[in-house]
């Protein structure tokens, strides 16, 4: 019988956040063990019960959140993680990530992992060709980061353009791919 998958999901603040309910109820569907790590700022736009509900696990929010057991967090979810998903993942998150910056628990998981990371941008259109973003990309593509790319598409400010989130069906065959 295979080992059951385990996958760590970053969530973090864009609009595209809804998109993360149904990649999880994905992922479940086809027997992953789902783990979310909700950023401070993705909390603005969703509550962590209702991704507690669809993955069946614990969110995990803060670095400095009372912890279950006595573990480092961080270090304990980067060791049980088969791949690692950002999706959707914002400028701020690929720039720190980019940048070396563990300053939440997301990014502490990042650094400590020895899974594949995928990162899946979901921004404005601006923001993504900035020319530090795609600096941020190349640099993390070149230590082994993998970028699921962001498609073209109705954005938040109303325009049409690059940087809406990938569809779940292509996040969820690269994730596959892989596992």
């Amino acid at each position: 019988m295979a080992k059951i998958k385990n996958i760590i999901l970053g969530v973090t603040a864009s609009i595209a956040i809804y998109k993360a309910c149904d990649i999880v109820r994905r992922l479940k569907k086809d027997r992953y063990l789902v783990t979310v790590i909700l950023t401070r700022e993705a909390e603005e736009f969703i509550k962590p019960a209702l991704f507690q509900s669809l993955s069946g696990n614990k969110v995990y929010r803060g670095l400095f959140d009372e912890p279950d057991d006595w573990d480092i967090e961080h270090v304990a979810l980067a060791e049980k993680a088969d791949l690692v998903l950002i999706a959707p993942a914002t400028a701020n998150i690929i720039g720190k990530i980019a940048g070396g910056i563990c300053d939440d628990l997301l990014t502490c998981v990042c650094c400590a992992t020895r899974a594949p990371v995928f990162i899946s941008p979901a921004m404005n259109e601006n923001m993504y060709k900035n020319r530090i973003v795609q600096e941020n990309v190349k640099r993390l593509k070149s230590f082994g980061y993998r970028f699921i790319e962001p498609v073209k598409g109705r954005l938040a400010c109303g325009v049409v353009g690059m940087g809406c989130l990938a569809e779940v069906d292509t996040i969820i065959k690269e994730v596959k791919k892989i596992l």
